[in-house]
């Protein structure tokens, strides 16, 4: 893998940041604090998302920038023989493929997964091998001896090993589970013989019976063949013998109707008798009707009219009391100078709002900006406390006779001057901190005039919404003016019409002689309903002397009849006896059929039986036959996969034995180069516990610049390996801040080292405050600071050019 470029948008200190990378060794050389680290933090997080970055999403966007300003990170990079390009923002990410306008994977975790896929790396495993992150020297430092072995393995492609055992685990798993299943319960051979010699012996006793039943069904049939055709002609006589005592039951019916019939006709010959004779008597007292019902319609029509009257006044009345309504309403309508009032009131309140709305806003504007200001100028102080604080340790460290760490120049006599330097601008610092510091705290509540003010304008808000509510409802009952007024003569044209139809309305209305007139009609009318009846009656005296005779007639017919029926019944000599005979005798025989047929069904059912027991037997042997078969090939399978575990479990042995002694050899060379052959040998114990071997013998106690020389000569170790053993796809080493406490040969022979590894590591970059190692680089990119704006600056510096400035 190799860099290409990289593009920062509004990313922590850097507003629009680009870096064209190469092959060799890159510098990335500025004071503390300048942005270097954030140019590595920045491609972390292109590749890996925010698992990758410091703090959390809001924190990443750079300080002063607007709270909606796109922040962005671009990365070209080369893997293999293909061009890759990441952009990832807040809510988006892509990556793009050899140029090609649609993007392969565009989503925050596709490109995340897409690149992990890519590189073959956890985020982790690839910046604890391939980048050397600011004082992460010690990567397996804080791991215990477990995790480091683990950590190896997994970085080195070993883990795929263990995993390759896993599935030929499980699989393993599966086929013992199918070898026990197949064998269990296995039909014993001596069992299956026994039931076949049983399940035959009853196939040929049920064949024997099957063949009696059949001898038997068929003599049964022949019984019933010779008793049926009597039995037939009992049945046809029996038949005739019921319908003739059937038509007799009918007749008998017939005569008792007729004879009712004839005795109720003539009880109703003397009932019309007596009805013309009391209807002669209705006809006079039905005399004065007519006159009653002539008088009664007119009393009716009286009725009418005075309901119609009723009806107009009480619509008058009602009309009347809305107008008094409608005008009660228009006498509230208020003048024009009330709602001019009212208007004036409104846009005062709302100008008195506005301006107060205006001030409150400007006095939180400057008390927002001050606490904001109070907060960045003693966030720089801690800052500057920091780097200065580590510088006086750093010198105080290095002693009277050391060099400075800054500058490189021995210290002698200006160590004291030094200290005391230093000392003041920690007391400088300090005390400007306690300033803001309390000037925060000053600033965490709102200024009384502003609370004050926001109460003034919240007062406003009210009373210009009470305002404007009294002026909707005078503006409303203004608006209903024209309305009243149309609505005042409509009602008032209304009571002149109801007025006049009134007054043409006249006449009189008895209503006691109404209800006696009504009240003698009905008493006549149910009278003239009864005459109705009698003489609809008596109209039909003709018609029931008619039905009189013919009734005696049918009744004569009837008796005629019914003597007939009984002389052909006697003669047909039916005996019920003698049919209920034949019938036992039939009902026997087809018992016995019935029986017959019953034992030969269950004895067909008995023989298929018995064959499918013989059937089920064989069934069980070729199923057996085929389980052994099935066993006896899983238990193949599962012997080859134990020989595979076996192997894997082998290569892994052997190479885990081989890990430690070659990831000791290669830690060892460099460190011979690091410390110009002051050691020539690191050991990993069993642990992988780094150790320095002095003369022959371990060094117990080492200095922190041999420790940290150690522990780069074996994270360059572990670098190579992964090259070596992967064939090489990755071909970048990036090392932040590895100088802390080496010394200049240290670090020139950590720069000479660095080169020498352009044809296992082509490209290399290396972030250092440090100025005076620039020399050793190819290429150098100053990152500078500009405090006026708060944005990190980068540019190529010329390799002659010795200037600091940024």
């Amino acid at each position: 893998m190799q860099i290409d470029r990289i593009h920062l948008v509004n990313f922590r200190q850097h507003e629009n940041t680009e870096i064209e990378f190469g092959a060799g060794l890159t510098g990335i050389v500025g004071p503390n604090g300048a942005g270097k680290t954030t140019i590595l933090e920045a491609i972390a997080w292109a590749m890996y998302g925010m698992p990758a970055a410091r703090g959390n999403r809001e924190t990443l966007r750079r300080r002063g920038a607007p709270s909606r300003a796109r922040v962005e990170v671009e990365v070209d990079f080369t893997l293999g023989h293909h061009q890759y390009r990441i952009i990832r923002s807040l809510n988006q990410a892509e990556l793009y493929q050899d140029g090609h306008p649609v993007a392969v994977a565009n989503s925050l975790a596709a490109v995340t997964e897409r690149v992990t896929r890519l590189l073959g790396m956890s985020r982790d495993e690839f910046f604890n091998t391939y980048f050397t992150g600011q004082k992460e020297l010690a990567v397996m430092a804080a791991m215990s001896a477990t995790e480091r072995a683990q950590f190896l393995s997994r970085v080195l492609g070993y883990e795929r090993l263990r995993a390759a055992q896993d599935r030929l685990k499980e699989k393993r798993s599966a086929l013992r589970a199918r070898v026990d299943a197949l064998r269990a319960n296995l039909p014993d051979l001596a069992e299956l013989d026994r039931a076949e010699c049983s399940a035959r012996e009853r196939l040929t006793i049920s064949r024997n019976s099957e063949s009696a039943a059949e001898h038997s069904s068929e003599a049964a049939e022949r019984r019933l063949a010779e008793i049926r055709p009597r039995w037939e002609q009992f049945q046809q006589l029996r038949e005739t013998a019921l319908a003739l005592e059937a038509e007799i039951r009918v007749a008998d019916h017939q005569a008792t109707v007729a004879a009712q019939r004839t005795a109720w006709l003539e009880q109703e010959a003397r009932e019309l008798a007596a009805a013309r004779d009391q209807l002669e008597e209705l006809a006079q007292r039905l005399t004065p009707l007519p006159v009653l019902r002539e008088e009664a319609a007119v009393l009716e029509r009286q009725a009418e009219s005075e309901a119609v009257r009723k009806r107009y006044r009480a619509q008058l009345e009602e009309v009347r009391s809305h107008l008094l309504s409608i005008n009660e309403r228009a006498s509230r309508v208020p003048p024009a100078e009330m709602i001019a009032a009212a208007t004036d009131r409104v846009n005062a309140t709302r100008a008195g709002l506005t301006a107060a709305t205006l001030e409150a806003e400007e006095q939180r504007t400057v008390w927002v900006r001050d606490a904001q200001d109070a907060h960045t100028k003693r966030q720089g102080l801690l800052e500057q406390y920091q780097e200065l604080k580590e510088q006086r340790q750093r010198i105080v460290k290095a002693g009277e006779e050391g060099v400075c760490p800054t500058c490189a120049r021995p210290l002698g006599e200006e160590y004291a001057k030094v200290l005391d330097l230093l000392d003041r601008q920690l007391e400088e610092v300090r005390a400007n901190g306690n300033f803001y510091k309390q000037r925060i705290e000053q600033l965490q509540q709102e200024p009384t005039s502003l609370t004050d003010m926001e109460r003034r304008r919240l007062e406003l808000e009210q009373e210009l919404s009470n305002a404007t509510a009294e002026l909707a409802r005078l503006k409303t009952q203004a608006n209903e003016a024209s309305s009243l007024r149309n609505e005042q003569g409509r009602l008032e044209l209304r009571v002149s019409e109801l007025q006049g139809v009134l007054d043409q309305l006249f006449g009189s209305y008895d209503q006691a002689r109404h209800e006696e007139v009504v009240r003698e009609t009905r008493a006549l009318e149910s009278l003239a309903l009864q005459a109705e009846r009698l003489r609809a009656v008596a109209e039909r005296s003709d018609e029931v002397m008619t039905e009189l005779e013919s009734a005696r007639s049918a009744g004569e017919k009837t008796s005629a009849l019914i003597a007939d029926l009984r002389a052909r019944t006697e003669a047909l000599g039916y005996s019920e006896t003698a049919f209920r005979e034949f019938r036992e005798a039939e009902l026997a025989a087809e018992g016995e059929r019935r029986r017959a047929e019953l034992a030969l069904v269950r004895a067909r059912v008995e023989t298929v039986a018995a064959q499918e027991a013989v059937d089920a037997v064989a069934r069980r042997r070729a199923e057996r036959e085929e389980r052994e078969r099935a066993a006896a090939q899983a238990a193949s399978d599962l012997a080859l996969h134990q020989e595979l575990d076996r192997a894997l479990t082998d290569l892994r042995t052997e190479l885990n034995a081989t890990l430690r002694p070659d990831l000791s050899e290669l830690a060892s060379g460099f460190l011979r180069d690091l410390t110009n052959g002051r050691y020539t040998d690191l050991e990993l114990d069993e642990d992988y516990v780094a150790t320095l071997i002095d003369d022959g013998d371990p060094k117990a106690v080492i200095s922190g610049g041999e420790e940290d020389v150690a522990n780069l000569a074996l994270r360059l170790a572990i670098s190579q390996m992964i090259a070596e053993r992967a064939g090489q796809p990755l071909s970048l080493l990036v090392l932040d801040e590895i100088f802390g406490s080496l010394d200049e040969d240290r670090r020139a022979a950590v720069v000479d080292l660095l080169r020498s590894l352009a044809d296992r590591f082509p490209q290399v970059i290396l972030i250092t405050h440090i100025d005076s190692v620039r020399e050793g680089f190819d290429r150098v990119v100053r990152v500078g600071f500009d405090l006026a704006s708060g944005v990190a600056t980068a540019r190529d510096e010329p390799m002659g050019d010795h200037d600091v400035a940024a």
